[in-house]
């Protein structure tokens, strides 16, 4: 029996894999409170870090429809969070004890459920795992409030990262499509705008609109696969209320609604149509669906013909087993990463796994540093499966690699976990070291590349690459042992000449393959695709021509100077959110007035100095780090706190200058980042004075070596 000093009288209402929930009162003054503990004796730092966060994310939100937090409880080795108890239950359970619930009923739900999120979006906070289980109902007094903040965020956007199904954030049966990691999306508020259409489709049918046998095939429903409409499931329901369901289970987040002020228009129209007329009848959704957050859509535009090219190679690799190099090629900014990153959803759907690595323009002395970065995120990706799947691959990679197992543990130490300690191998010279580390980095290679999981491995600014790794891919390329993989580089053609290392390594390739090798070029985006791109930020498809042609001009069409000139207008309030009139206005005058520069290096150079003085200082020496760094490192080297680092670093996650690689830590904080952008991490470099460059990289070399 659980015992808790001051409180009494415990009632047991819930428990999980993860936590047990009490009712109980304290022992002062017979208060009824609700008393959730671990269901752990040791919990792990990710447990903890997950209670404190809740608990500090819950008393910043002092609303009636958000549950309320009275303390956090030191007990035995762990935490218990005491909230308020107002007698409700969860509307899990309460569905679960009934037949069905009304229109009426269903309507009064979700337009107090959508009054509460509207509370929680309001204070920039990303709940992330809305579902039914996360929403408490008192049936007498008609309160409803949202529980349990152990997984939400305070950052406006996040960036997840691909990882095994088993370990992703959030109940699996809810999550967008976004939240998965899957999809060339970042996560932003509308993530929780999905889960909720989940959970009125789940209200109203009384199931969810995917099952599935397993973690991944779940996860590639949320990514591509449409639901039954739940009219269809039941007749009862009104057409119109089934499209507000499917527009918020849209697979695109600027599909969805994009307010709950829009949202809650049409459900608040669906229940005066019923109170007066009866029944609800056809009209058209989301007229009042305008937001006042500046949002630039992440799809690609103009990119249709590239991402079927992309994707008919990924499809010959999965069907016939053959190993395929697809090179894409453009300037920096032009959008090949983005373009690379559709694959997500049908290398989902064939079981495949997707790595990737990015060559650093200040670490090109670093052998082979992208592949054995993105082999690394494969084994933290297999780490997540289960014991019986974790034998299956110690045993296929200690058959493949013999007894230099330790060949590859020295270049990524992960795989120790896998397969355990192994012996040492013997010293050889340069050249047979070398030709070792090929031929045993090759046989890992191949056990990852099989008919049931195609590997597709994708190297960025390839025209930073070494030589080692340039020697590796030809050997793979040329020799023809491994099978069921794609192999995508990505570089900037403008800076590769016929004399460049890769361009020499892909015309021994070609010639030895007997074949061309595909090529994606990607060009700027014409006037016509910026017109529609800044149309769908600003919600109006008119009157955008002349900004549009501005744009063009200012840019050249570079898809990431156009997403940052809109957002420098943004930032100087040359677009503005008019409340009146609920729409975007602009001044071309006062645009053309304000005299941008057409360099995006300068423009984000003029970003960065917007800072204050400490925050450029701290992205500079990031910058001396290469494309990622972490906290701890740049504490040290900036002579701060890890908690004033990360303070400091916060309005550059903000701004999109940088982006977050893990998630809050027991500490409540973050320690891997990458910068957003090459052309941002150059910019940074360029805020350190010329004659202090050589004493920082010094610095940096002299920490690796420690």
């Amino acid at each position: 029996m659980v015992n808790l000093a001051g409180y009494q009288d415990f009632i047991e209402i819930h428990k999980s894999a993860n936590s047990v929930v009490y009712r109980a009162q304290r022992v002062d003054n017979n208060e009824p409170v609700i008393l959730k503990f671990l269901n752990r004796d040791y919990p792990t730092t990710e447990q903890i870090r997950r209670y404190k966060q809740e608990y500090h994310l819950t008393c910043q939100l002092k609303y009636p429809g958000i549950i309320k937090a009275y303390s956090l409880v030191e007990w035995q080795r762990s935490y218990v969070i005491v909230l308020e108890d107002f007698g409700g239950i969860s509307l899990k359970k309460w569905l679960n004890e009934r037949e069905k619930l009304s229109l009426e009923e269903f309507l009064f739900l979700a337009i107090a459920t959508v009054e509460s999120l509207e509370e929680i979006h309001d204070q920039q906070i990303i709940h992330k795992d809305i579902n039914p289980a996360n929403i408490v109902f008192n049936p007498e007094t008609k309160e409803l409030k949202i529980i349990d903040f152990g997984i939400s965020t305070q950052l406006s956007r996040e960036n997840p990262t691909l990882k095994n199904p088993n370990v992703l954030e959030g109940t699996l049966g809810y999550i967008s499509p976004e939240q998965t990691g899957r999809m060339n999306r970042t996560l932003d508020y509308r993530t929780d705008f999905y889960s909720l259409g989940v959970t009125f489709y789940e209200l109203l049918t009384k199931q969810l609109p995917f099952s599935a046998e397993d973690a991944l095939e779940l996860v590639h429903c949320h990514l591509a696969k449409e639901p039954i409409l739940p009219s269809e499931i039941d007749h009862s329901i009104p057409w119109v209320i089934s499209e507000i369901v499917m527009k918020l289970m849209a697979k695109n987040a600027e599909d969805r609604y994009q307010s709950s002020w829009g949202l809650k228009a049409d459900l608040e129209s669906c229940r005066q149509k019923l109170e007066s007329v009866g029944n609800i009848e056809v009209f058209s959704l989301a007229s009042q669906d305008i937001s006042e957050r500046f949002s630039i859509p992440q799809k690609l535009y103009g990119r249709e013909a590239e991402i079927a090219t992309l994707l008919q190679g990924f499809e010959r690799v999965a069907e016939t087993g053959k190993v395929e190099l697809m090179m894409v090629a453009g300037y920096s900014g032009i959008g090949k990463s983005s373009l690379v990153q559709e694959l997500y959803k049908p290398i989902t759907a064939r079981r495949g796994y997707f790595i990737s690595g990015k060559f650093d323009q200040f670490q090109r002395n670093i052998p082979y540093s992208a592949i054995v970065s993105a082999f690394g995120g494969l084994i933290r990706q297999l780490l997540g499966e289960t014991e019986a799947q974790l034998q299956v691959w110690r045993e296929k990679l200690l058959k493949a690699l013999g007894n230099n197992g330790q060949v590859i543990i020295d270049v990524i130490p992960e795989v120790e976990l896998i397969i355990g300690k192994q012996p040492p191998v013997p010293v050889l010279g340069g050249n047979e070291a070398q030709n070792r580390f090929n031929l045993v980095f090759g046989n890992f290679i191949d056990v990852f590349c099989h008919k049931e999981h195609p590997l597709t491995l994708f190297l960025d600014d390839l025209q930073w690459a070494d030589l080692a790794t340039l020697q590796l891919m030809e050997r793979i390329l040329i020799e023809g042992q491994t099978e069921y993989l794609l192999l995508l580089g990505a570089y900037r053609d403008n800076e590769v000449s016929s004399g460049h290392p890769l361009a020499i390594s892909l015309g021994k390739i070609r010639q030895n393959r007997g074949e061309a090798i595909a090529q994606i070029t990607l060009n700027p985006l014409p006037l016509n695709q910026i017109a529609a791109l800044i149309g769908d930020t600003l919600q109006q498809i008119t009157q955008v021509h002349d900004l549009a042609r501005l744009v063009w001009k200012k840019t050249g069409g570079n898809p990431f100077f156009v997403n940052e000139f809109l957002q420098a207008l943004y930032n100087e309030d040359l677009l503005q959110f008019e409340q009146q009139s609920r729409s975007w206005q602009w001044n071309m005058a006062a645009i053309e007035a304000r005299g941008f520069t057409d360099n995006v290096v300068e423009l984000m150079v003029e970003k960065l100095q917007k800072l204050p003085p400490y925050r450029q200082e701290i992205l500079s020496l990031a910058a001396c780090w290469g494309a990622e760094f972490d906290l701890k490192l740049l504490s040290w080297v900036g002579d701060r706190t890890a908690q004033e680092t990360f303070d400091f670093l916060k309005i550059a996650i903000e701004r999109g200058l940088i982006i977050p690689l893990s998630e809050l830590d027991e500490n409540l904080l973050i320690q891997d980042y990458k910068f957003g952008h090459d052309r941002i991490q150059q910019a940074a470099y360029q805020l350190i004075p010329e004659n202090q460059r050589a004493s920082q990289h010094l610095k940096r070399g002299k920490s690796q070596g420690d």
